[in-house]
């Protein structure tokens, strides 16, 4: 696929274009999905394919294939190169420097498993099976109305080949088990919840049985939930859950939301965000990470980049065109992993110095406004009171503006959630608006 990537670019020079780029790609994906005993769906495909970004005359244009022939290639270049001249001049395309592409870090992030083939058609079906077992496997089973189990895993590799030197490389794996369980509240409702997990290796993946246990306690939990009073409540966030909060956060850290003007982070660079406890870090480089990468998708050598210190915003994702219609020098086009400043203190010991308020373990619909920073969120989970989890509440919604929130950061778990490149810890926030009854 190397060779490939090589020969499109090489082709592509060829039929006129100035400078080119080539993605060939292979990524394998398998899945089970299991549904009360029985297997509901299996699927397993491989596919292959280049993508080749084209700069002609002034002119972009970004197109793909999977037809790999060499003849359908050469002939599906020389028609996209003359689609390419009959698009609009854009004078800020262009491959990044080429200065970019040099100091990939000398380590080995460990991404892709070297046992991936060991996993066998027969494993996955009884990873499955464990997986329901585990969550029937409880005094409350005669509640459970439904289990639905997952098990996926996935091979990946690509190249990318620059007209102007560049060459690289990447692999990768991935294992993911889930199970999602439903029950039956003596109201008729019908609660829901789920638990995954998945890792690059396999030998990280947490057993099928502790999952599917947490899948079944976590939707038990829920049997009986009522809304809460409404006010202006302390909110805990959990771990897991966090991670909405903070995606919608980052993406005010768009270069393109702040070239056009949809981004309420735009114009703030150097400006206070949050108190000093917003204090994150974007970290390709983590052994083993989700996001992990030697180089990003343009080919610009990855390194850590500061997001926010002590509160105050210090970049944001930046690619070579945004960043040549904004001025600003290019530091990576999206996220690879976050690395946060951890406090010392566990959940239950947030919990404890929270006294009364609210853990949010989900959230349930709602919207976030990129251009203004509003958002409105469904929100479940539980009350707190003296300190411990009391009753499930739900039926909830938060409001307000994450321009007023991070402010309001009380505190930053020593739990970063290991099953997301977020790695979101828990979230104290103070005084955040909830509508119940």
């Amino acid at each position: 696929m190397l060779k490939i990537a090589e020969k499109v670019v090489e082709r592509a020079r060829v039929h006129g274009a100035q400078q080119a780029a080539a993605s060939a790609y292979q990524v394998r994906e398998v899945s089970v999905q299991w549904r009360d005993g029985a297997v509901e769906k299996l699927t397993e495909a491989t596919t292959r394919g280049v993508g080749v970004e084209l700069y002609v005359d002034g002119r972009y244009a970004s197109v793909s294939t999977s037809d790999l022939r060499a003849d359908a290639l050469d002939t599906f270049l020389a028609d996209a190169v003359a689609m390419t001249r009959a698009l609009a001049p854009d004078p800020f395309r262009a491959l990044p420097d080429p200065a970019l592409y040099a100091g990939q870090a000398a380590v080995d992030l460990e991404l892709a498993d070297p046992r991936y083939a060991d996993l066998t058609a027969v494993e996955r079906r009884e990873l499955a099976e464990q997986l329901e077992a585990a969550a029937r496997d409880t005094p409350d089973a005669a509640r459970i109305l439904s289990v639905t189990t997952s098990v996926s895993d996935s091979q990946s590799h690509s190249w990318r080949v620059h007209s102007d030197g560049f060459a690289g490389e990447k692999s990768g794996t991935s294992y993911w088990l889930g199970a999602e369980v439903s029950v039956q509240d003596p109201d008729g409702r019908r609660p829901e919840d789920a638990c995954y997990a998945g890792a690059r290796w396999r030998g990280d993946v947490p057993e099928p049985q502790g999952i599917g246990a947490e899948a079944a306690r976590r939707t038990l939990s829920r049997l009986g939930s009522q809304k809460p009073a409404s006010g202006q409540l302390t909110l805990v966030v959990d771990a897991r859950a966090a991670g909405r909060v903070v995606s919608s956060l980052l993406g005010g850290l768009s270069a393109a939301g702040w070239q056009q003007k949809r981004s309420f982070l735009e114009g703030k660079l150097g400006a206070q965000i949050g108190n000093d406890l917003l204090d994150i870090s974007d970290d390709p480089l983590v052994v083993r990470g989700l996001g992990s990468r030697r180089f990003d998708g343009e080919g610009i050598a990855s390194r850590p980049l500061p997001l926010f210190a002590d509160g105050v915003m210090k970049n944001g994702f930046i690619d070579t065109y945004y960043g040549k219609k904004l001025e600003m020098p290019p530091t990576t086009g999206r996220l690879s992993n976050l690395r946060w400043r951890l406090g010392s203190r566990t959940r239950a010991e947030l919990l404890a110095d929270v006294g009364d308020g609210i853990l949010v373990t989900g959230f349930l619909g709602g919207n976030a406004n990129g251009t203004t920073g509003d958002f409105s969120w469904g929100i479940q989970g539980f009350a707190i009171r003296g300190g411990r989890v009391a009753e499930p509440i739900g039926e909830a919604n938060i409001s307000g503006n994450h321009l007023t929130l991070w402010p309001t950061l009380l505190a930053v778990g020593d739990d970063p959630y290991r099953y997301s490149a977020l790695r979101t810890p828990t979230l104290v926030f103070g005084g955040v608006h909830v509508a119940g009854r």
